[in-house]
């Protein structure tokens, strides 16, 4: 009898669990798009930090804004590059947080004027622009 309580749950529940990750998949994608619309719309020269898209969306999810970019699948177009730390240091690049990837990162916002020096922004609020609701 208990077997067959189990095997009618998993048959129940299973489709429900599915349900579950694929809305909490979507949920992500959706995320992951509006963190790359806003990225998209930060002029060449400027940053801005994962804590200010987060607070755009309307949340505290810095972690999640790195994670959204470092999947980033269109570079050339998403400029993740210009995404730094609320402290003006440059952070990571595409999830890595070595020296090649960081001065990869450097360099194509040197590429773009921006002044850094020991792998902080100098003057940092020159060049960071937030983005405002309404």
């Amino acid at each position: 009898m208990l077997s067959r309580l189990n095997e009618s749950c998993s048959v129940l529940i299973w489709p429900i669990l599915t349900l579950m990750n694929l809305d909490s998949i979507i949920s992500y994608m959706k995320f992951s798009d509006r963190v790359y619309e806003i990225v998209k719309k930060i002029p060449k020269g400027k940053v801005t930090t994962y804590k200010d898209i987060a607070e755009f969306l309307g949340n505290k999810a810095y972690r999640a804004v790195g994670q959204a970019l470092k999947r980033n699948p269109r570079p050339m177009e998403i400029p993740c590059h210009r995404v730094v730390r609320s402290d003006g240091k440059i952070g990571g690049y595409f999830g890595k947080s070595d020296k090649n990837s960081v001065n990869k990162k450097i360099a194509l916002l040197r590429s773009e004027n921006v002044e850094i020096s020991n792998n902080k922004i100098v003057n940092f609020n020159k060049f960071r622009t937030a983005f405002r609701r309404g």
